[in-house]
Parts: structure tokens; sequence; C-alpha cells
């Protein structure tokens, strides 16, 4: 295998806590590795147009640890082998398109952060021969094979704590207990 000089990152689905960390991590990573780092915008739509696509590189993700969502967009619009585009030559299948502009953005490898549906697109690519790691992404916990994905500790950690504030709420405060039993006398 030829050596990795550019990767190409995206983040598919919905949004999860972390995703920014993950962005952060693979491109200070990938710097230190002498790889260069471009940042594929709004999920497998980043590989349509030059243009939505930018240059990653340590400066550029300073900051972002603490940012929500994802600086590089996320779209959830289904499967691009189900799509027809239209390009400058006629219309052409969404997945053929990605993988000549993967080819023409001189990129080696993808990393792709997504959830089920993201990663099984990615399996489609590299099915047809474009090298990628999959990073799993999901709130749900329901990626085969995985154990806990980033952003599901975090999203539970943040239902627990607020199912505990409620509960704070309810035992210090009487009318929240009278206006349920003035709504029950109704019925």
């Amino acid at each position: 295998m030829a050596p990795i000089k550019r990767i190409g990152i995206l983040t598919g689905g919905g949004d999860a806590p972390g995703l920014n960390a993950v962005i952060r991590a693979v491109v200070k990573t990938a710097w230190n590795g002498g790889i260069g780092c471009l940042g594929l915008e709004d999920s497998y739509d980043g590989l349509l147009e030059f243009d939505r696509s930018r240059i990653l590189a340590p400066r550029d993700v300073t900051g972002i640890l603490r940012l929500g969502g994802t600086i590089l967009g996320t779209i959830n619009t289904g499967n691009p082998y189900d799509s027809i585009i239209q390009t400058s030559d006629g219309p052409k299948p969404y997945g053929e398109r990605v993988i000549d502009m993967f080819h023409k953005m001189g990129l080696d490898a993808l990393v792709v952060i997504g959830g089920d549906g993201t990663l099984a697109i990615g399996h489609e690519f590299y099915k047809r021969g474009i090298p990628l790691v999959g990073v799993p992404k999901t709130i749900d916990n329901d990626i085969v094979g995985t154990t806990n994905c980033f952003g599901f500790d975090t999203a539970v950690a943040f239902a627990t704590d607020a199912i505990d504030r409620i509960r704070g709420d309810r035992r210090s405060c009487l009318r929240v207990q009278r206006s349920r039993c003035r709504c029950s006398r109704r019925t």
C-alpha cells in the first residue's frame, strides 16, 4: 500500500457530543504524522464539489472542543447510492461522483465519523476501493461491535442530570404536587 499523504474527514448523521473532539484529534494526529487533512463539509456532500471542503491544520481546530455540533456540518439525507445528481457531464449517480471527487481531490483515505447509516455508506465506498477508517458515533449506542460509542456517555449523563433536577424540583415545590392533585379531581 502506498504511503498516505492526504486524508479527508467527514461527519455524518445526527449531532452527538464529541464530534469536534474527534475532528481535532484526527487533524492533530495527521499533522504530527506529516499527513495533510481535508475537512469535507456536510458529510459525503463534501465530496461533490471542490468548494465544499477546506484544508484543516492544528490552528483550524484550536478552541473547538467546547463548541457544540461539528465544525464540518452534517446531514442525514439517506443513501447516496440511491441518488442521481446533475454534473457538468450530465446526470451521474451520487456514489460515482463521490468516488471521482475523492481521486480528483488527491485523497488517499477517508475518516468517516458517524452512526450506523453513515458507516454503512462508508462500507459501500470501501468495497469500491476507497480506504477508510470508520469512527462510530451515536447517542443510541447501537453500532454492532462497539461497547460504548462517543456521544453515548454524554447523552446518558445529560439525561440523568435533567431527570435528577426535575426530581429535585418536584420534591421542593408543593405546587407541582397540588396541581397534579387538582387535575386528577377533574376527571
